[in-house]
């Protein structure tokens, strides 16, 4: 079935969109620059997180890197570090390989050519069209979960294929001004046609929206259930030395890639732990007295930490194989590096 979208609908839905966000827009730091390097910063941070949070964030970050070339010859661990407490770390590593690979293959200016940007890190259809219609005026169509609600709602269909979503946003972004279109229709979704208990009676669309119509809004779209996160348990162990902690930086891929944590391993076994940190290190250990316990919630796992103190027990650090890295830190060295907020709380817990 085509998109049920007739042009003179079309036309309604853009004219009032626009008159709207002129009107009702949030002043946003992002809001205020067309700068291609900036829209894409902002656009990254915004994936998964909502946008109180990111303002900070987007300030400071911009604050250290101003600019892509600054990012692009970053130390990515700086990087990460700015990024710290964000969460979604792979936006972060993948943000700062697309600036290099910019700044060599495309002489330091973002493309805005849909392929090219593509071919960037980090970068799907929904960043390759918030960039094209944003910065650069092309009328690229975005589909993310506020544009998703709007138009579900407008049409009362609960559940509209991809395809279908991306035809219908390809449609109302042609004609004038595609960078607001896009940013009205996203506003819209995250202001007034929230996903409960939304505003209908200041939406803008409500005359000619099939959702309101049905007095259950809240129906469209479906929602498919989310299983709940997977419960795991894991061990780690704090190691001191003449005051310093001995902290240890995770591979460069996959989850919190790239920050810093005491030794641990999965499980709740102490000889794993320290025969791990034989293995890393060099280092021999026992394990001690325990801490505690932490818990973290990532998207798909329920994360408890059991802390145990580890003893030195022989053995001297030696440089660890591959990209793994250990140290011993004192607080300024810690304060230097990025951690996760789970490693936040461990600290927390080994300061009591």
């Amino acid at each position: 079935m085509p998109p049920r979208l007739s042009r003179p609908r079309r036309e309604s839905v853009r004219r009032r969109l626009l008159e709207w966000y002129g009107k009702s827009r949030r002043d946003l730091p992002w809001r205020r620059s067309d700068d291609p390097y900036r829209i894409w910063l902002s656009e990254t941070m915004l994936q998964q997180t909502r946008v109180e949070t990111v303002v900070p964030y987007y300030r400071r970050f911009l604050e250290r890197f101003p600019d892509l070339r600054s990012l692009a010859l970053a130390d990515e661990q700086d990087v990460l570090k700015q990024w710290e407490g964000l969460g979604y770390y792979s936006r972060a590593r993948n943000l700062k390989r697309a600036a290099e690979m910019v700044l060599r293959d495309h002489g330091g200016r973002v493309p805005s050519d849909p392929e090219a940007l593509g071919s960037l890190p980090g970068i799907g259809r929904y960043t390759s069209g918030a960039i094209r219609s944003i910065a650069f005026k092309q009328p690229a169509p975005v589909v993310d979960g506020n544009v998703k609600r709007v138009l579900a709602r407008l049409l009362a269909e609960p559940g509209l294929s991809e395809t279908r979503l991306w035809e219908l946003a390809g449609q109302l972004v042609e004609g004038e001004h595609p960078d607001l279109l896009n940013q009205a229709l996203m506003e819209l979704g995250a202001t007034v046609c929230v996903p409960r208990n939304p505003l209908c009676s200041t939406c803008p669309l409500r005359r000619g929206c099939a959702g309101a119509a049905t007095g259950r809004p809240e129906d469209f779209p479906a929602r498919a259930p989310r299983p709940p996160p997977r419960a795991v348990r894991a061990l780690g162990g704090i190691l001191r030395s003449r005051g310093r902690l001995l902290l240890m930086r995770r591979p460069s891929r996959g989850l919190l890639g790239g920050l810093w944590e005491i030794p641990s391993v999965p499980g709740d076994d102490p000889g794993t732990l320290v025969e791990a940190l034989r293995e890393r290190t060099g280092l021999g250990s026992r394990a001690g007295a325990a801490l505690g316990e932490v818990r973290h919630v990532f998207t798909h796992r329920d994360l408890t930490l059991r802390v145990v103190e580890l003893e030195r027990d022989g053995g001297r650090k030696r440089a660890p194989a591959g990209d793994a890295e250990a140290l011993w830190c004192g607080s300024a060295e810690i304060a230097r590096l990025p951690l996760s907020r789970l490693m936040h709380k461990v600290l927390e817990l080994a300061e009591r």
